[in-house]
């Protein structure tokens, strides 16, 4: 059975930097993609920030957080920690971030979306004032 666990998140002034991390324990995590959502305030959508392909390291970002943010992981044992580092962060990025394991790496096959994600965190705030 997947799990998705988060951390890290919280308050920072523009231009500053946060860390998330989320742990992702399950069988055969080799085929797995891994990526982080975000929902901004009143909104419904849920915007892909970035992703990675566990099998073949291949990772993308969204338009937005090219050049700020980096998607990195390390594996111990049976668990992979997934982080995501966020650098020059602003107002517009404050919102609820996710992260979600696509067990089979079906994702890949299309644009970087919610579609095949089924296992979630329970998301973290991140706050960016200005």
């Amino acid at each position: 059975q997947v799990q998705v666990v988060e951390s890290g998140g919280g308050s920072v002034e523009a231009g500053g930097s946060l860390r998330l991390s989320c742990a992702i324990s399950g069988p055969d995590y080799y085929n797995m993609a891994m990526a982080w959502f975000r929902q901004r305030p009143r909104s419904e959508r849920r915007d892909g920030v970035a992703r990675l392909n566990m099998a073949s390291n291949n990772i993308q970002y969204a338009d937005f957080v090219k050049g700020r943010f980096t998607i990195t992981k390390d594996t111990v044992k049976d668990t992979v920690y997934l982080h995501l580092q966020m650098t020059s962060l602003k107002v517009e990025d404050t919102a609820t971030y996710y992260c979600a394991a696509d067990p089979y790496g079906n994702s890949w096959r299309g644009p970087l979306s919610q579609t095949y994600y089924t296992h979630w965190g329970q998301g973290t705030q991140v706050t960016v004032s200005s």
